[in-house]
C-alpha cells in the first residue's frame, strides 16, 4: 500500500467517524472514561484488575443494550498486548468461526501471540457455533469475551458457560446517564435547559445508548437554539421502551412478589409496565391463575374464581379494554388474605412420594367393582359416609334430636403417612363433627 492509499484511508475514517451515531463518537477508549459499572472496573474492582494486568481468561459479559458490554470489549482490544478477532453472531457462521480460530492458531504458533475473540450477541449463535469455539476455549489457543443481553445461563451452552467467567453489568443510573448526556451535548457544541437533562436521563430506562440516540434527534431539533423540554419531548416519541427477554423475566418476577406482598400499587405498576413492553395480556392472565391458587388459596377461594374470569375477559374483549380486567384482578388478588397452605400440600405429598413413602392403597379404599375383589379383602371394611349419615339420621329422628354429621373415622392415607395438607395449611377446615 502507498502512502497515498494510507492518507485516503485515513482521510476516509476519519469522515465516518466524524458522520458516525453520537454514542459510536463518545464510545470510551480506556477504563477511566466509562461510566457506571464501578462494581466491576472502579480501582481494584476484579475486572478492571483482569485487564490492567492483561490476564483476562474467557468472560461472558452480560446485561441490558447500552450498559457498554462492547465498550468494554473494545477498550480491553486497545489495551492488552494480544491480537483482536471481533465477529457477530448475527453476520457470522461456523465457517467464519473456524478461521478466526485457525489465525489464532497460527499466529500462537508462529509469533507467540495469543488472541482475544470477541462475539457480539453471542446468544444469537446456534449450538453448533458455540460448539465450534469450545475446544480452543478449552486449549487456551482463544481467549472468549462473549456480549449478551440475554441470560446466559439461558442463552449460552452449558460447556462454554463453564469455561468462561461471567460478569453481570447493571443498568445505568440517572446520575451515570446525565453524564453521558453533557458529553454528549459538549460534542455536539450544544446546551440544553436542566429540566430537558432530567427528562433525558430519566427516560433512557438505563441505557445510555438510547439517551445519547435521544440526545442527538433532540440537539438536531433544537439546532441552533438550546435544547428545551420540547425539543426532547419531541425526540423521545419514537424512543421504543428498553425490553429485553431478561427484562421480561425480571418483571414478571417483581409483579407476582408485588401482588403476594399486598402493594396494589406495584402490582398495577408492573401489570402497565408489561402491557405497555408489549407482554401477552393472556400470559399475564395466565400468571394471575397460578397466583390465586398458589399464594392465596383457601385464605380467600373467589380469588381463583376472579383470576379465570379475567383470562376469560381477556379472550372475549381483548386489549385495550382487557387492561380493566387484568387492573381489577389485580387489585382483587393484591388485597385478598394471603396463604400458600394448597401450594405447600401438594409440594410436600409429591416430594414424599419421590422419596419413597409408602403408596400402597388400603385394602378397604380399594376397587371392589370385580369378580373376585372380596376375595382378596379388597373393601370389605369399606364405611361409606352416606350409609353412616343414613342410619344417624334415622336415629337422632327416632330419639327427638336434631340431625348432626359424623366423620367417618377409618384410615385414607397408607400406614405412616400423613396428610400434607393438614400440616402445611391453616385455612383448613376438617369436616363437620
Amino acid at each position: 500500500m502507498t502512502q497515498a492509499d494510507d492518507l485516503f484511508s485515513a482521510a476516509v475514517a476519519d469522515r465516518l467517524r466524524s458522520q458516525a451515531p453520537l454514542a459510536a463518537r463518545l464510545r470510551p477508549r480506556t477504563l477511566d472514561e466509562i461510566v457506571g459499572q464501578e462494581h466491576l472496573i472502579a480501582q481494584g474492582a476484579p475486572l478492571r484488575k483482569l485487564i490492567e494486568a492483561d490476564r483476562l481468561s474467557s468472560v461472558i459479559l452480560w446485561g441490558p443494550p447500552g450498559t457498554g458490554k462492547t465498550t468494554l470489549a473494545e477498550v480491553v482490544a486497545s489495551s492488552t498486548n494480544r491480537a483482536f478477532e471481533r465477529l457477530s453472531a448475527v453476520t457470522s457462521g461456523v465457517k467464519d468461526v473456524r478461521e478466526a480460530i485457525e489465525r489464532a492458531t497460527d499466529r500462537l504458533g508462529q509469533h507467540g501471540r495469543s488472541t482475544i475473540v470477541f462475539v457480539d450477541e453471542i446468544h444469537r449463535f446456534s449450538t453448533s457455533q458455540q460448539d465450534a469455539l469450545l475446544p480452543s476455549v478449552e486449549s487456551g489457543i482463544i481467549t472468549l469475551i462473549g456480549a449478551t443481553t440475554e441470560n446466559p445461563f439461558f442463552e449460552v451452552n452449558g460447556p462454554l458457560r463453564s469455561r468462561s467467567t461471567m460478569f453481570r453489568l447493571e443498568t445505568l443510573g440517572v446520575s451515570a446517564i446525565r453524564s453521558l448526556l453533557e458529553r454528549g451535548l459538549v460534542a455536539e457544541n450544544m446546551t440544553a435547559d436542566d429540566d430537558a437533562l432530567t427528562i433525558l436521563s430519566q427516560r433512557a430506562a438505563g441505557d445510555g445508548r438510547q439517551g445519547l440516540t435521544a440526545l442527538e434527534v433532540a440537539c438536531a431539533l433544537a439546532r441552533p437554539n438550546r435544547v428545551t423540554t420540547t425539543h426532547v419531548e419531541a425526540a423521545l416519541g419514537v424512543s421504543a421502551l428498553n425490553y429485553g427477554r431478561d427484562d421480561h423475566y425480571d418483571v414478571v418476577s417483581a409483579f407476582i412478589k408485588s401482588i403476594r406482598g399486598s402493594n396494589v400499587d406495584a402490582g398495577i405498576f408492573w401489570l402497565a409496565r408489561m402491557l405497555e413492553a408489549g407482554d401477552d395480556p393472556r400470559f399475564i392472565a395466565r400468571r394471575l391463575i397460578i397466583l390465586a391458587s398458589e399464594d392465596i388459596g383457601m385464605a380467600d377461594p373467589q380469588a381463583l374464581v376472579i383470576a379465570v374470569a379475567a383470562a376469560q375477559a381477556v379472550d372475549h374483549v381483548g386489549l385495550p379494554e382487557a387492561q380493566l380486567n387484568l387492573a381489577q384482578a389485580v387489585v382483587y388478588l393484591a388485597q385478598a388474605p394471603k396463604s400458600n397452605g394448597s401450594a405447600v400440600a401438594i409440594w410436600n405429598a409429591r416430594s414424599d412420594i419421590r422419596q419413597g413413602v409408602d403408596v400402597a392403597v388400603p385394602s378397604h379404599l380399594r376397587d371392589a367393582h370385580y369378580a373376585g375383589a372380596q376375595e382378596l379383602g379388597h373393601g370389605t371394611e369399606y364405611r361409606s359416609p352416606h350409609d353412616e349419615q343414613s342410619a344417624l339420621k334415622a336415629s337422632t329422628q327416632a330419639n327427638g334430636q336434631k340431625n348432626s354429621s359424623q366423620i367417618v373415622e377409618q384410615d385414607y392415607l397408607p400406614a405412616q403417612t400423613d396428610g400434607a395438607i393438614r400440616r402445611s395449611d391453616p385455612y383448613y377446615k376438617p369436616p363437620r363433627s
